[in-house]
């Protein structure tokens, strides 16, 4: 796989190390957006506010993945359908996995689905996922379309892609019918909604969370473990700037709390999704999501250095 087109000079932390173990790249498609386009802007803001991360040392981790990491830039992708976007991207996916630990900045969620498929195929098993977000996404159908931004966990679960047990949504909150919300939980996998985690802020009160994510992985042979990260499982005050805002949501304090937690799992992969820079207020949604990348990339050079495990 050759060089990608940037759509500016623009890298998160300014990373660019040609045989770094970790990747970056963006996926600036939101043609399965529901209700506010933009988040095809996405990659391009959550990289800028990365630069105010300074020299990029994580105050938790105490390391920066800076040194580690390379920025492929944008991924070359049709907008002419979602389909054809999804058969460009399944081209260039197992190259890049095979090369590198990737983290994918989109783009609304609809990318997440043939990025499981792939990792499914490179890995061999099903995966685990750990799924912050606003809504179910369980559809089985997309507003008479047979795909989209609401149906990849429905999608994914039938198709055999990860482990149902170890399927967990984090944050879920939005407005659907029994069946559509408590799918991933009637699949056997766990549900967190954002009403049973208000006002439970620190590592000790969100113990009860990371337990049984550990428990569920454990008991089914700790596979290895994806992280999707839609923005929009924040609440609009800390993320306005997202294509469906969902009040009562998450603080970034509670996201941030949990990805720190949770860094010592087996994670092959993380995507950041759903930022839409038209309708955010003071850069605040871009900010969130760079942080939350810089951590989830802090915790996986952390844990390699410590473990000296392969990325």
């Amino acid at each position: 796989m050759h060089d990608f087109a940037y759509l500016d000079e623009t890298t998160f932390l300014r990373a660019g190390r040609a045989d770094a173990p970790f990747g970056i790249a963006g996926l600036c498609w939101d043609g399965s957006t529901s209700n506010r386009p933009g988040a095809r802007f996405g990659p391009r803001a959550i990289r800028q506010a990365s630069h105010m991360l300074c020299d990029g040392i994580h105050p938790h981790f105490d390391c920066s993945p800076r040194a580690v990491l390379k920025d492929l830039g944008d991924l070359l992708l049709p907008n002419t359908g979602l389909e054809p976007m999804r058969a460009a991207l399944a081209q260039q996916l197992p190259a890049l996995l095979a090369a590198r630990h990737m983290v994918w900045l989109g783009g609304d969620h609809s990318v997440t689905l043939p990025i499981l498929r792939a990792l499914h195929a490179q890995q061999g098993r099903p995966l685990a996922v750990i799924h912050f977000d606003a809504h179910c996404d369980t559809w089985t159908e997309h507003f008479g379309e047979p795909s989209g931004h609401g149906t990849w966990v429905y999608e994914a679960m039938q198709e055999g892609l990860v482990v149902n047990a170890c399927f967990t949504q984090i944050g879920i909150r939005s407005a659907g019918e029994r069946a559509a919300r408590e799918y991933v939980r009637d699949q056997g996998g766990l549900i967190f909604t954002a009403r049973e985690l208000r006002g439970l802020d620190n590592s000790t009160e969100l113990a009860p969370l990371t337990a049984a994510i550990r428990e569920r992985l454990q008991a089914h042979g700790q596979p290895p473990v994806y992280l999707s990260l839609d923005i929009d499982c924040l609440d609009p005050a800390f993320a306005p700037g997202t294509g469906t805002p969902e009040p009562a949501g998450l603080s970034t304090a509670q996201v941030m709390t949990l990805l720190e937690d949770l860094s010592d799992l087996d994670f092959v992969g993380m995507d950041c999704v759903e930022v839409s820079p038209p309708y955010d207020h003071a850069e605040l949604t871009s900010y969130a999501a760079a942080s939350f990348v810089w951590t989830y990339l802090a915790g996986r050079q952390a844990r390699v250095s410590s473990s000296r495990l392969r990325p």
